[in-house]
C-alpha cells in the first residue's frame, strides 16, 4: 500500500542539543537528497548516517549543518523509506529544517501518523501501537516494563492464541452443523466444547485480574492527602516528592488550593494531591479550598489520612473518615517526635481494618514503612512487571469484559444442551471482540480516533 510522504519534528518542543525531523514515504530519500549537499543519498547503504549540510534549492543558501540517517523499507518503523535529519536543537533551526522539507511537497504528519502507518503496513498490531504511547508516557520503571512487554507483542500473542483456540472450537461446531444425521456427533462436540471454552474463559479472567494493577501502572493512582489543618499534609507531599512543592508552616489553613504532583513510590506511580485542611472556616479563600478538597476526595483511588500524634482524636477526624467510605485508606499518625496525646486504640476503632503507619516527617522517620504499605496495598509485594501480561488499557479491559460475558453465555448454552448454532453465535462474537483488541476487526473511525491521541512526530 502506498501513501504520500510525511514529515514532522520527532523530538520535544524547546531548546536542546539535537532535534530530529523525520520523513516517511516512498519519496523520503529522494526529497532529502535534493536538500543534502555533500553526498548522493540515493546511492548510500540502508541504515547509515551521513554528515553534511542542507541547502535551499531555490536560493542555494546553506540552511543547517546536519547528520542524516537513511533507512530503507521494509526494515523501518513504518515499513516505508525513512529519513531522519539530526540538526541543532534550537527552536528556530529545527523549524527552518521542517519548513525546508515541507517546501518540497512533503505533507506535515498528523499526530500519531508514523505509528498508524506501522500498524496499517502490518509491522505492529493495534495493541502494540497503543503501547508505544504508554511507553512514552511511562512514569516509573515498572510502568515502562509493562509497556515494553506490550510493544514486543506479549499481549498480542496471548490474544492470538485465544482466537486460534476459538477457531478450532468453531470448526468442530461446523462439523456438527454439516453432519446432523450422526447422532453421536453432537454429544462428542459438547464434551469437547466445554473444556476448551472454559480454558479460554480462564485465560480471559487471568488477564482481567491484572487490570486493576495495570491501570494503576498506566494512569497513576489518584492519591489524596486528607486531614485537619496543620497535621503535616504538605510535609508529607514534600517528603514523597523530595522537594518543597507546598508551603509548610505552623499556621493552620496555609494550604488554600489543591496541589498535584506525580511521584514514584517503589514502582507505583502516584498522582499525589495535597489538599486544604478540611475544617469549618470563615475565611472565604480557605473555604473555597476546603470545598475543592471535598470534591477531589470523591475522585481518589487512595486516601492518605493524616492524624496528629500530639492531639486527641476530634469529631472533625471522625466526620472526615466517614467521607472516605469505599476508598482504600492508609492512616498516617504524624508528629511522633512530639508528646503523645492521641489514643491509638481510639484510632484503631475508628479506622477498622485500614493500615496504620506512624511517622515523624520532621525527623524523616516512618517514610520507608509508608512507601512499603502503599506498594503492598496494590501489589502485595509479589507481582513484578515481567511476571505477567498486565492489562492496562481501558479499551482492552472493556473488550475483554465483553468477551468474558459472551464466552460464559456460550458455556451456559452448551451445558443447557441448546442447539450448537446458537452456541456458535456467542463463540463467534467472542472471537470478534478479541480481534478488536489487536485490530483484526476494528472500524476505521476507531483507528483514526486512537492515533489522534498520539503526539506529533510519533
Amino acid at each position: 500500500m502506498e501513501y504520500d510522504t510525511i514529515a514532522a519534528i520527532s523530538t520535544p518542543k524547546g531548546e536542546g542539543a539535537i532535534a530530529i525531523v523525520r520523513l516517511s514515504g516512498d519519496q523520503a530519500v529522494q526529497i532529502a537528497n535534493k536538500l543534502f549537499k555533500e553526498k548522493d543519498l540515493e546511492k548510500v547503504d540502508s541504515h547509515t548516517i551521513h554528515y553534511g549540510h542542507l541547502i535551499d534549492p531555490a536560493s542555494n543558501q546553506t540552511i543547517e549543518e546536519v547528520m542524516i540517517s537513511v533507512l530503507r523499507a521494509p526494515k523501518t518503523f513504518t515499513r516505508e523509506d525513512v529519513v531522519e535529519i539530526n540538526c541543532h536543537g534550537g527552536i528556530f533551526s529545527v523549524n527552518k529544517v521542517l519548513e525546508l522539507v515541507l517546501s518540497q511537497g512533503v505533507r506535515l504528519a498528523e499526530p500519531g501518523e508514523f505509528t498508524k502507518r506501522a500498524f496499517l503496513n502490518g509491522r505492529i498490531d493495534l495493541s502494540q501501537a497503543e503501547a508505544v504511547m504508554d511507553l512514552i508516557r511511562a512514569k516509573t520503571d515498572r510502568a515502562m516494563a509493562v509497556a515494553m512487554n506490550q510493544v514486543e507483542g506479549r499481549l498480542s500473542k496471548l490474544i492470538q492464541t485465544l482466537r486460534q483456540q476459538l477457531l478450532e472450537i468453531l470448526a468442530h461446531i461446523e462439523v456438527n452443523i454439516d453432519y446432523p444425521e450422526y447422532d453421536d456427533v453432537e454429544e462428542m462436540t459438547n464434551n469437547m466444547l466445554i473444556p476448551k471454552a472454559q480454558n479460554v474463559l480462564v485465560e480471559i479472567q487471568k488477564l482481567l485480574e491484572t487490570s486493576k494493577q495495570g491501570k494503576i501502572l498506566r494512569e497513576g493512582l489518584a492519591t489524596v492527602i486528607i486531614g485537619r489543618p496543620n497535621v503535616g499534609k504538605s510535609s508529607l507531599l514534600n517528603t514523597l516528592v523530595q522537594e518543597s512543592k507546598a508551603i509548610v508552616t505552623d499556621i493552620p489553613g496555609t494550604t488554600r488550593d489543591v496541589i498535584e504532583e506525580y511521584v514514584n513510590v517503589r514502582g507505583v506511580p502516584l498522582r499525589l494531591i495535597d489538599t486544604a485542611g478540611i475544617r469549618e472556616t470563615k475565611d472565604v479563600v480557605e473555604a473555597i479550598g476546603v470545598e475543592r478538597s471535598k470534591k477531589v476526595l470523591g475522585l481518589a483511588d487512595l486516601v492518605l489520612f493524616v492524624l496528629n500524634y500530639n492531639e486527641p482524636l476530634t469529631e472533625e477526624d471522625r466526620v472526615l473518615y466517614e467521607q472516605m467510605e469505599n476508598k482504600d485508606i492508609i492512616v498516617i499518625i504524624n508528629k511522633t517526635d512530639l508528646e503523645q496525646r492521641l489514643d491509638i486504640e481510639d484510632v484503631k476503632q475508628l479506622v477498622k481494618n485500614s493500615t496504620i503507619v506512624s511517622t515523624s516527617l520532621k525527623e524523616e522517620k516512618g517514610v520507608d514503612e509508608l512507601e512499603a504499605a502503599i506498594a503492598n496495598l496494590y501489589f502485595k509485594g509479589q507481582i513484578e512487571a515481567q511476571d505477567l501480561t498486565y492489562l492496562s488499557n481501558a479499551r482492552h479491559i472493556g473488550l475483554l469484559k465483553q468477551s468474558e460475558q459472551t464466552i460464559k453465555d456460550a458455556i451456559s448454552a452448551i451445558e443447557m444442551q441448546m442447539p450448537v448454532d446458537l452456541v456458535q453465535i456467542d463463540l463467534t462474537r467472542t472471537w470478534e471482540l478479541l480481534g478488536e483488541i489487536v485490530g483484526d476487526s476494528v472500524q476505521e473511525s476507531l483507528i483514526d480516533q486512537l492515533f489522534s491521541q498520539f503526539c506529533l512526530g510519533k
